[in-house]
């Protein structure tokens, strides 16, 4: 009896204790904290639930604000509507087992089957797949780190204890009050249906949130999703570049002048450089149907967006890999559009310009901006296209030491080009300078 007690301690702190310990504490192979100069990220996990989270989503809709969803996979099954409207809305989702359950007691086998099904749900809902997760209860067993390979681990760097009703709003807003500051990742519940949970604690959480809200916009804080803050802090890990990739890539640029002034594109000129340049073309193609029954027809004048590939290439020189190079592009191009649409409104063709149009492999995340996305008709255009793109990304975008995580990141970021469009009136609404 003796011996089989010893060895069950033994096992338990192999298989329990210490992955959980240099996961928790060290934060070893974990995203913890950011590091960022304004921007901080909310987190809500066990849901969705089908009270609180609408509510949430009400309240994160009226501060601008967005967050990362780790939602239970049987919850998910149960409410897919708020798994769609999350996407719609911006925010970012991620895994947190299938069953709220912790992984110290289930088999590895077992907890690769919760992870599967619940991004199977997630997948079959919002069309893509998960690359975050998070354990339930932050607790990681020895077989989680080759489980969950393919994956981002998420903790967080404050918790607050809002699953209990015993912690009221007030002594939770006070609580989550000293936390209000760039590079926090906070963990907050949408949801009361689990094991130790109350089922109305999420009404304090969210008076709380308001609270904290308020606060955080008049600091000048952005609240943004857990993929963004990642980007962010990886950003400040500078790259070396080789004088032979230096040298390819300031011929690549030198071309990209040249046809600048050939095509004559415009500069959408903002703050800190352009990441945009536009011409007014004809549109040739099959119709497709856009924002509020707005169609595009062939024959229709549209303006033709092209990336700063000189832009594009400080991008990638402060970024670790190329989903950091994406979440960043994306930024950026959502800080250039009120300019665009300033200056597609004062063209003398100004109510003739449907659409604006753009073809990139750089394409996820483009959705939450207001594009759609369409994919290419075969044929020699797109295969010109995709080796040309491809071939860009690869000198522009940086290496890194583990190839199977950089083809990782890549395929998650860069695969086949693909068209994006927004009809002028959607970019009017929604981006134009008032």
């Amino acid at each position: 009896m003796e011996n089989l007690l010893t060895w069950g301690f033994y096992f338990m702190t192999f298989y329990a204790f210490i992955p959980g310990l240099l996961s928790r504490v060290f934060g070893y192979r974990v995203f913890k904290k950011g590091d960022a100069r304004n921007e901080l990220a909310l987190t809500f996990d066990d849901g969705p639930d089908p009270i609180y989270t609408e509510q949430l989503l009400n309240l994160l809709k009226k501060y601008n604000a967005k967050g990362t969803f780790f939602v239970v996979g049987v919850h998910a099954e149960q409410y897919p509507e708020l798994l769609l409207r999350m996407k719609e809305e911006g925010h970012t989702i991620g895994v947190h087992n299938y069953e709220h359950k912790t992984n110290w007691f289930m088999r590895p086998k077992t907890v690769k089957k919760h992870i599967e099904l619940t991004n199977d749900i997630i997948e079959k809902v919002t069309g893509e797949r998960s690359i975050y997760y998070r354990p339930p209860w932050g607790i990681m067993n020895l077989f989680d780190y080759r489980n969950v390979s393919k994956l981002h681990i998420v903790l967080w760097s404050s918790l607050f204890g809002d699953w209990s009703e015993k912690i009221t709003a007030d002594k939770l807003k006070k609580r989550m009050l000293k936390k209000v500051a760039p590079g926090e990742v906070l963990l907050l519940h949408d949801c009361g249906r689990t094991l130790g949970a109350d089922v109305d604690a999420p009404r304090n959480m969210l008076i709380a949130l308001e609270a904290y809200l308020k606060a955080a916009t008049e600091k000048g804080l952005k609240m943004v999703t857990i993929d963004e803050l990642i980007a962010l802090s990886e950003g400040k890990l500078k790259q070396k570049r080789s004088l032979g990739k230096r040298m390819l890539i300031k011929l690549w640029l030198g071309w990209e002048t040249l046809f600048h002034k050939v095509m004559k594109l415009k500069a959408v000129k903002v703050e800190d450089g352009s990441m945009l340049h536009y011409r007014l073309i004809t549109y040739k193609g099959e119709e497709i149907s856009m924002h509020q029954d707005d169609v595009l027809s062939n024959g229709d004048l549209i303006a033709e967006l092209h990336f700063d590939n000189r832009k594009l290439s400080e991008i990638a020189f402060t970024s670790k890999n190329p989903l950091v190079v994406a979440v960043k592009t994306i930024r950026e191009v959502e800080r250039a559009l009120p300019k665009l649409a300033t200056m597609l409104a004062a063209e003398q063709q100004a109510k003739h310009i449907k659409a604006i149009q753009g073809i990139t492999m750089i394409n996820r995340g483009a959705d939450k901006l207001g594009f759609s996305i369409h994919s290419m008709p075969e044929g020699l255009f797109k295969k010109s296209t995709e080796m040309y793109l491809s071939v860009l990304m690869k000198v522009l975008t940086p290496k890194q030491n583990s190839v199977q995580s950089n083809a990782a990141a890549r395929k998650a970021t860069v695969e086949e080009p693909k068209i994006l469009i927004m009809s002028t009136n959607y970019l009017y609404e929604n981006f134009a300078q008032h």
